[in-house]
Formats: structure tokens, C-alpha cells, sequence
């Protein structure tokens, strides 16, 4: 397993390094069990102080409120990071392999949801950055035995990996669209109506094509309006490639993990004695040529 890859709780034993006994042995099953019911509480506990921390976080941006409390705010704020560089040296002092802890995936987000208060003390604004402690909250998939969601995850990201060469092609024909409609619309509209330049008139495109619309920049003549409008449904359109190209992805992927879609079985040639024709339904009791009596269908045949 690579340094950075996420173990799962059964692989934590393992790849951490459980202690014999002792101190650690207890504060390691309290920190990293999920089987357990302190482990439970533990984790749960630490959901609710991340979202906690984030609240602080945001509401300390209101002006109204981090204005006007600045003092407890950032008491607050302080206490939280102190709470979790202490869960983060805990966790690194009841491991056997420390290093492997603080190289993977989980460590290095702890790491870093604390550093950004720290480093406030050097660079004024940077303890907004703390907002990644979100990131820790994938914890709470292994909290509550959500598995089904990280296999849902891993699919997705499987299908957008086997996607990747048709949405790149897709990109392609839509900023080449994008190119051309611009240009268009800078020699129709020109600079005395705000397309001051095709960089500017691919900006335009790129805002209608998406169907967001800013409206800072709007074409004013009526054959522009014309192509305005033939770009908004464009955009109808190719906003709806993508999701099917990751859909068909995603259902054939579902059928190779099932053992393959169930596939129709191939329906037997009935052919007509009297004439030879084929290609009768079987249910069919004559021929639908001469009309001739037909042989009975096969038992397997679907009726």
C-alpha cells in the first residue's frame, strides 16, 4: 500500500501498527476503533467539534458577528486548533509506525486543517484557509459504515477515468464552437457594442453557451440577438452530452460487476414448408406469405 493511499478500518491494524499494550494500545482502539463503543463516541465527538470549528470559521466572516466578537471569536478558534493538534499528536504517539500515519491520506489533512491558525501568526488572513477541516469529514463515511457510498464514489471516478478521451474530445468541439461563434460575434456586434475583442466575444460565448447569462455583456443588433438565441439552445443541448456520456459509462460498468447485462436470446428462424420463407413470429400459425400451415416453435422459443 502506498503512503498515501486510505486504509480501511480493517487495514488500520496493520498498516499503522497496533501497540502490544499499555497506554497506546487503549488510546489507539479509542482513536482509530470503529468496532468499539469508545471508538464510536470518539468519532462521533470529532464530527461534531470539525463542523463546530467550520461554524466559527464562517460566522466569523459576518461582519456583523466577527466584528462585533472578535475577541471570543478567535478564543474559539484557538481552542479548537489546540484541540485538534492535540487529537493530531495523539493519533501520531499511539501508532507504531508514526511516519505511515502522517504520509497518508487522513494525516495529512489533520495536518493541515491546523496549520492555517498557525501560520496566521505570520501571514494576517490565512487562518481562513482552515475551512479544509471540511475535508476531515470523510471520516464520518467509516463512522456509520457507509461503504455504499465510497464504492458509488469509486465507480464514479472509474467511469470519469474511462470518460476522459470522449469529454476531452467533447471540450474540444465545444471551444472550437466557441472560437467560432465569438468571432462571429465580434465582426457582427464590434467594439461600439462592447465586443472590444474576440478574447472578450469567447467570453461572451462561453457565458451563453453555458446557459449562466451575467448579462455585462449582451448583443445589440438583430441579427446578433439571432445568433444569441441559436447559442442558448446549443448550450441546451451540449449541457447534456457529458452526464450521458459518464451515465453509459457508469451502467456499463454496473453490468461487467454483475457478470454482464442479461442479453435477449436470439430469436430461432421459423421458415414456411410450403414456400420457404422465413422469419415468422412464434406464435404464428401460417405462413405469412402463401399462408400455409407452419411447423410448431421450438419450446425455448419466446411467446
Amino acid at each position: 500500500m502506498s503512503p498515501l493511499a486510505t486504509p480501511t478500518p480493517q487495514e488500520l491494524p496493520d498498516v499503522l501498527g497496533r501497540p502490544a499494550g499499555g497506554w497506546r494500545r487503549t488510546m489507539f482502539d479509542v482513536i482509530f476503533g470503529i468496532d468499539t463503543p469508545a471508538g464510536r463516541r470518539f468519532d462521533i465527538i470529532l464530527v461534531f467539534a470539525i463542523l463546530l470549528s467550520i461554524l466559527v470559521v464562517v460566522l466569523d466572516s459576518v461582519p456583523s458577528i466577527g466584528g462585533r466578537y472578535p475577541g471570543p471569536m478567535a478564543a474559539l478558534e484557538w481552542a479548537f486548533t489546540l484541540l485538534f493538534t492535540l487529537e493530531y499528536v495523539a493519533r501520531l504517539a499511539c501508532v507504531e509506525r508514526p511516519l505511515r500515519y502522517a504520509t497518508s491520506f487522513y494525516g495529512a489533512i489533520d495536518l493541515v486543517s491546523v496549520l492555517p491558525t498557525y501560520f496566521s501568526l505570520l501571514v494576517p488572513g490565512s487562518e481562513l484557509l482552515i475551512d479544509i477541516r471540511i475535508l476531515r469529514l470523510l471520516r464520518v463515511f467509516r463512522i456509520f459504515k457507509l461503504t455504499l457510498y465510497i464504492e458509488e464514489y469509486t465507480r464514479l471516478g472509474e467511469a470519469l477515468a474511462a470518460s476522459r478521451r470522449k469529454i476531452l474530445v467533447f471540450l474540444s468541439v465545444v471551444l472550437m464552437l466557441i472560437l467560432i461563434l465569438g468571432t462571429v460575434m465580434y465582426v457582427v456586434e464590434g467594439p461600439e457594442n462592447g465586443f472590444t475583442s474576440i478574447p472578450l466575444a469567447m467570453y461572451w460565448a462561453t457565458v451563453t453557451m453555458t446557459t449562466v447569462g451575467y448579462g455585462d455583456i449582451a448583443p445589440q443588433t438583430t441579427l446578433g440577438r439571432g445568433i444569441a438565441s441559436f447559442m442558448m439552445l446549443l448550450g441546451w443541448g451540449i449541457l447534456a452530452v457529458p452526464t450521458g456520456i459518464v451515465t453509459a459509462e457508469m451502467t456499463a460498468r454496473r453490468n461487467d460487476r454483475r457478470g454482464g447485462a442479461e442479453r435477449p436470446r436470439p430469436r430461432p428462424r421459423r421458415s414456411c414448408g410450403a414456400c420457404g420463407s422465413v422469419g415468422h413470429e412464434a406464435t404464428a400459425r401460417f405462413c405469412k406469405d402463401c399462408g400455409a400451415p407452419l411447423p410448431p416453435a421450438a419450446p425455448d422459443a419466446p411467446r
